[in-house]
């Protein structure tokens, strides 16, 4: 499993058993309270990650997924892989420190997951996005944009128009990623149609920058 599959096949497993404009990121820099620390913790990132989103979606609990949402270290996110021993040296080699999950929506409905995801510098943060970004438009075969329309420069956005039972994606899809310093943004949103997921991923990208430091 790859992690954009992650953030749209969780939901599956619950009880297992209007437009952005790209300047809204630039304009918020100068709104960011300086006083936003540099996550020390995994605790603190999650502080960081957006508590609800602007479409209302109810939040789904991290401990109703499996594996749960919620902290992530790199063991849990080389364990997405198909080869988790491999992917471990590789997420070192970004300078991965540690991330954060969280999904609202439902398992019959819309769905929209955040990954947020810190590393030792800005570098890595930005590499690890572009490359998800390109693996995940090989396993989705969607349409792949760099510096999209409606998302601040350096990032990607991934648009899937159909549901695919194989891919586990249940409706139209929208997927962003976004480096921001040394923080990696993912945000994914499955809706009723592409231009409803594509409008989810560009609030909650902006919504979610908006709660980070300045890069």
């Amino acid at each position: 499993m790859t992690r954009g599959r992650r953030a749209v096949l969780s939901a599956g497993l619950l009880l297992a058993g209007p437009l952005v404009a790209a300047c809204t990121a630039s304009e918020a820099e100068g709104v960011r309270s300086e006083a936003v620390p540099t996550p020390g913790s995994v605790e603190e990132l999650g502080d960081l990650v957006l508590a609800e989103v602007p479409s209302g979606l109810p939040r789904i609990p991290d401990a109703d997924l499996q594996p749960p949402a919620g902290a992530k270290t790199v063991d849990d996110v080389a364990t997405y892989a198909e080869d988790p021993e491999r992917e471990r040296d590789v997420l070192r080699d970004y300078g991965y420190r540690h991330g954060w999950e969280r999904f609202w929506g439902s398992t019959t409905g819309p769905l929209t997951s955040v990954f947020l995801d810190q590393f030792d510098d800005p570098a890595g943060a930005a590499t690890y996005a572009e490359d998800l970004a390109g693996n995940d438009a090989e396993v989705y075969e969607g349409v792949l944009r760099h510096d999209p329309p409606g998302l601040p420069a350096g990032c990607s956005l991934l648009t899937v128009p159909e549901a695919d039972p194989a891919t586990g994606l249940a409706g139209p899809a929208a997927f962003a990623w976004c480096g921001h310093g040394s923080f990696s943004v993912a945000v994914t949103a499955v809706a009723g149609t592409e231009e409803e997921a594509v409008a989810e991923v560009r609030d909650v990208v902006a919504a979610q920058l908006e709660e980070l430091p300045p890069a």
